[in-house]
């Protein structure tokens, strides 16, 4: 899935793992993860110290966000 540019701005999306701006990835419940943070996320093994930072990054996912 691409995301089309939204202005001369802004490319894509914000990922909520990597915090960068990327044109291809997938949403999750409220979030939006890019190809490359998704696939290094399947191939992190638990025991690699890398895991625990995507834990940390993927709880934002499961917190929808609150507008007034």
């Amino acid at each position: 899935m691409e995301v089309g540019i939204l202005n001369s701005q802004h490319l894509g999306e914000k990922c909520v793992i990597c915090q960068k701006n990327k044109l291809k990835g997938i949403h999750l419940y409220t979030s939006y993860i890019c190809t490359d943070c998704e696939t290094d996320l399947i191939k992190t093994e638990t025991d690699d110290p890398k895991y625990r930072f995507y834990v940390q990054q993927l709880k934002k996912a499961t917190t929808p966000e609150i507008y007034s």
